[in-house]
């Protein structure tokens, strides 16, 4: 979690059993029902698979919007109750590519935080923190681990003393989903 975090220039990561388990934890920090997500449509889909299928479930709405048609489809997409704008650094599976400072300037503007999906990117590629994202998620199991051996996700946050950084420490302490101490050497031989 260390050396993630430092990679990515946050302040505090964990690893999770997955990628899925990562983008999960971190939106189940921010969201609650009768609240709002706005996300790219350019992202995989069994996030896609989370945020139209199972979040309204939970009382949670999602707006998908078209990131090739400019970032100014993402503030049009805020509501009054929108808790998070959700993208990837590069899209999935087009490997279209977002301003994250422009999204994340919106973001901000209305005080809602931005998570961004880094997997394709890797921290060797792109460090979100540098270009405002508030939360990095990864599926360790692709370009971070690249040996097809293990199954793992990673949460890195900006600020641990904000408000979600909290909740998703409780969460992450009460329900377990922590990577294996296995996993977690293989992963870290990985990125050496």
């Amino acid at each position: 979690s260390k050396r993630i975090a430092a990679l990515e220039g946050g302040v505090a990561a964990v690893a999770v059993a997955s990628g899925a388990a990562a983008v999960t934890y971190t939106l189940e920090a921010l969201v609650h029902q009768g609240q709002h997500i706005v996300a790219a449509t350019t992202i995989y889909g069994g996030t896609y698979n989370l945020f139209e299928h199972t979040f309204p479930n939970y009382g949670i709405e999602t707006t998908f919007v078209d990131p090739t048609k400019g970032v100014e489809v993402f503030e049009e997409a805020i509501k009054e109750n929108t808790r998070v704008v959700y993208i990837e650094s590069i899209g999935n599976p087009n490997a279209n590519l977002i301003d994250i400072q422009a999204v994340a300037d919106i973001a901000h503007k209305h005080k809602i935080p931005l998570v961004v999906d880094s997997t394709f990117a890797t921290p060797y590629q792109l460090r979100p923190f540098e270009y405002g994202a508030d939360i990095v998620v990864h599926s360790g199991t692709k370009y971070l681990c690249g040996h097809n051996d293990i199954i793992a996700g990673i949460i890195a946050i900006a600020d641990k003393d904000a408000a979600y950084g909290k909740k998703l420490e409780l969460l992450i302490k009460s329900e377990g989903p922590n990577l294996s101490p296995m996993d977690s050497w293989l992963l870290l031989r990985s990125i050496k």
